[in-house]
C-alpha cells in the first residue's frame, strides 16, 4: 500500500476548524453557521458545513460506517489489512458520488500515524472489540470527536475510562448501536413510561448468536503472516500470539483476547432496549451459566441473570440473557401464528398488566395480549426522533450538542453487558457476583476482579 501525505492547506478564515468545531463551552451553548462570504469568498465551504473525518476499520461494519458519514470530508481511511482496504475501494456498492472522496483519502495501516499526520475533527472506529478503547482514547486525548462501533469496549474498566475522558473533554461521542435511533426503541420507552403494561419487574433478552466458532482451542499451526497484513497493529494491546486466519477478518468475535462473545456483539442492540426503557443503570448482582468454554474462546451458549435495584419510582428488575439458541419460555398470551422476536433475537418485557415484545433492534414492538394492544391509547411522542445513528452524531458535532447514545449512556450500558462475561468466567454456576459500581469491583469474589480489565501488551496503554 502506498501511504500518501495530505499537504493541502485551508484557504480563508483565521478561525481554525478546531476553534470553530471544538468542544468548548461556547459551542455547547449554541452553534452559529458563518456565511461563506465572511470566511473565504465564492465557492468556499465553511468549516461549519463539513467535518474532516478519519475512518479506522474499513471492512465489515466499517464499510457501512464510512458510507454513513460520506456526506462529510473523508480525509483518511485506515486498516491494518490491505486486502480489506482494496475490497472496500473496489466494491460495487460504493455510491458513485462518494467514490472520489475515497480515492482522495489518505490511506494508512496504523491509526496512530493517521492521527499524527492528518488534520481531523472526528474519527469512526469500526475495528475488532479489543482495539476500540486504545483508538478512541488516543483520538479523544487529541481533541477528536469519536464514533465507536458496538460494543464500546473490550473490558468493563475501558468503558468507564472512555466515558470519563469524553466528559472531561466535552467531546461529542456515539456508540454504533443503530437500534437506538429507530422508531421502535422510542415507542417502547414511551409506552413503558406511560404505564402501558404497568410496573416491569422482569425482561427476557435473547439472540441467535454466536454465528461464528466458539468453545474451541486456539489453532496450533503457525502459518506465515500475509504481506498485506500488519499483524502487530491488528493485535494492538492484545497478548502476542502467532497469526492465524482463524482470528480474522470475522471470527475474532469468539476469542477472549479479541471479541466479547455473543453478549458483547448483540447486547448493545438487545440490552439497549430494557436499559433505556427501564433506566437500569448498574446491576447489583450478576450470575451466569454456560456450555463448555476454553481458555481461548467463549462458550456456545449461555444464560446470564442480572438483578437491578429500584430506580426512582421503578421497582427492582431482573434481566435474563440467552444466547446460542437458548430462549425464554413462550408466553401463553402470544398468538401461535406470531414468532418470538425476529430471526436474530428479541426482547420480552413482563409487566404487571401485560407484556411488550420486540425484535432485535427494538423493531416492531407489540403489546401482549393482542386485546391490550388494540385497546391501548398511545401517548404523544415525547422523545425526539433520530435521523440515524451516524447522522445524529454528525449533527450533534456541528450543533455542539449531545447525541442520544453518547458515552455517558453507552459506557454504563457496556459495563453492565460485559459484567456478564466476568460472571461467566467464574467456573461455579452458583456464583453470584455482587457488584460495587462506584468502586468498580466485585465485593464477594475478589478473584473475579482480574477480569474487570486486562493487561496490555508492552507499548500499548490508555
Amino acid at each position: 500500500m502506498t501511504i500518501r501525505e495530505n499537504n493541502s492547506k485551508k484557504p480563508g478564515s483565521a478561525l481554525t476548524r478546531r476553534e470553530f468545531l471544538g468542544t468548548t463551552a461556547t459551542a455547547a451553548a449554541g452553534f452559529v453557521i458563518v456565511p461563506r462570504k465572511v470566511l473565504g469568498g465564492p465557492g468556499y465551504q465553511a468549516p461549519s458545513d463539513t467535518l474532516n473525518i478519519g475512518c479506522v476499520g474499513v471492512g465489515g461494519k466499517g464499510t457501512s460506517d464510512i458510507w454513513a458519514c460520506s456526506t462529510e470530508n473523508i480525509v483518511a481511511l485506515c486498516d491494518a489489512d490491505d486486502e480489506q482496504m482494496a475490497r472496500f475501494m473496489t466494491q460495487k456498492d460504493n455510491k458513485p458520488e462518494y467514490q472520489p472522496k475515497y480515492d482522495k483519502a489518505v490511506k494508512h495501516r496504523d491509526f496512530r500515524r493517521m492521527l499524527e499526520k492528518e488534520k481531523l475533527d472526528a474519527i469512526t472506529v469500526s475495528t475488532p472489540d479489543h482495539t476500540h478503547a486504545v483508538i478512541a482514547m488516543t483520538a479523544m486525548k487529541m481533541g477528536k470527536h469519536v464514533f465507536v462501533q458496538k460494543p464500546l469496549t473490550h473490558t468493563v474498566k475501558e468503558a468507564r475510562l472512555l466515558a470519563q475522558e469524553a466528559k472531561k473533554r466535552n467531546l461529542v461521542t456515539q456508540m454504533g448501536n443503530q437500534g437506538h435511533s429507530k422508531e421502535g426503541a422510542r415507542l417502547i420507552c414511551e409506552w413503558i413510561w406511560d404505564g402501558a403494561i404497568g410496573d416491569v419487574r422482569e425482561v427476557h433478552v435473547w439472540t441467535n448468536r454466536p454465528i461464528w466458532p466458539q468453545g474451541i482451542d486456539a489453532p496450533k499451526e503457525i502459518p506465515s503472516v500475509p504481506p498485506t497484513l500488519d499483524w502487530d497493529v491488528w493485535l494492538g494491546p492484545a497478548p502476542w500470539r502467532p497469526y492465524h486466519p482463524a482470528y480474522l477478518p470475522f471470527n475474532w468475535r469468539g476469542w477472549w483476547d479479541y471479541g466479547t462473545g455473543a453478549v458483547g456483539d448483540m447486547g448493545a442492540h438487545l440490552v439497549d432496549q430494557p436499559f433505556w426503557a427501564l433506566k437500569l443503570g448498574a446491576p447489583a448482582t450478576v450470575q451466569a451459566s454456560s456450555t463448555k468454554y476454553t481458555k481461548d474462546s467463549y462458550p456456545l451458549a449461555e444464560v446470564i441473570t442480572y438483578e437491578f435495584p429500584a430506580r426512582g419510582k421503578m421497582p427492582p428488575a431482573r434481566m435474563i440473557w440467552y444466547d446460542g439458541g437458548l430462549m425464554p419460555p413462550r408466553p401463553s398470551v402470544l398468538d401461535n401464528s406470531r414468532m418470538m422476536g425476529d430471526d436474530d433475537g428479541g426482547c420480552l418485557f413482563v409487566g404487571a398488566k401485560g407484556m411488550i415484545m420486540c425484535g432485535t433492534y427494538g423493531e416492531n414492538p407489540r403489546i401482549l395480549p393482542e386485546q391490550l394492544m388494540r385497546d391501548y391509547k398511545r401517548p404523544e411522542k415525547t422523545i425526539p426522533r433520530s435521523p440515524g445513528i451516524m447522522e445524529e452524531w454528525i449533527a450533534a458535532i456541528k450543533a455542539g450538542k449531545k447525541s442520544t447514545t453518547d458515552f455517558d449512556y453507552s459506557g454504563p450500558l457496556t459495563e453492565a453487558m460485559l459484567l456478564g462475561n466476568v460472571a461467566l468466567r467464574m467456573k461455579d454456576a452458583k456464583a453470584v457476583l455482587q457488584w460495587d459500581a462506584v468502586n468498580m469491583q466485585v465485593t464477594n469474589l475478589p478473584e473475579a476482579n482480574q477480569f474487570i480489565h486486562k493487561e496490555y501488551r508492552a507499548g500499548w496503554s490508555l
